[in-house]
């Protein structure tokens, strides 16, 4: 069974936004953005908040591993991560556009947990039905999805133009 799909436009991703800035408790002093899916709606989210303090963090997950199983319970590999004393003591937002199964904003928490920060996860969406941490969720979510979505920025590019089944448009 293919998993439905949900293309979003960009009015669909500012409603989205409207949608967390009220959640919001407090202020943050820095913002952890997961790329590559956390990068546009945590610099969307940055602007309208007024966070300065940004940092990436870039995580892998083995692919090699042979059952689906072993490739969910890998450990994370941090391609890159900020040192220590740029997150100790901050109340941090993690940002990310999909909480699926939820392994890479919950290895970036932790890890921004053990430096000493106060990590705090957001995304777009929140799929419970792919979640791996039982009834662990996003502190704080726009949407409950069971979809898989495609994101205005992922439209006609990259692996995604095959998913859409839509042939390439010409460029000008």
């Amino acid at each position: 069974m293919q998993a439905r799909h949900e293309i979003l436009t960009w009015d669909d991703v500012d409603r989205l936004i409207d949608h967390l800035l009220p959640q919001f408790e407090g202020e943050f002093e820095a913002m952890m953005i997961i790329t590559r899916g956390g990068v546009i709606p945590g610099g969307m989210l940055a602007e309208a908040m007024g966070i300065t303090h940004i940092l990436t963090a870039a995580v892998d997950f083995p692919a090699q591993l042979e059952m689906e199983q072993a490739r969910l319970m890998a450990w994370p590999k941090f391609i890159q991560f900020p040192d220590e004393e740029m997150i100790a003591g901050r109340r941090t937002l993690v940002v990310d556009d999909v909480w699926g199964s939820g392994r890479t904003i919950t290895s970036v928490k932790n890890r921004v947990s053990s430096a000493r920060g106060f990590p705090y996860t957001c995304v777009l969406h929140f799929n419970p039905y792919r979640n791996l941490f039982g009834k662990a969720r996003p502190d704080y979510y726009a949407a409950i999805t069971d979809a898989y979505i495609v994101y205005p920025w992922e439209i006609d590019r990259g692996p995604d133009r095959a998913l859409l089944d839509r042939p390439p448009q010409p460029s000008s």
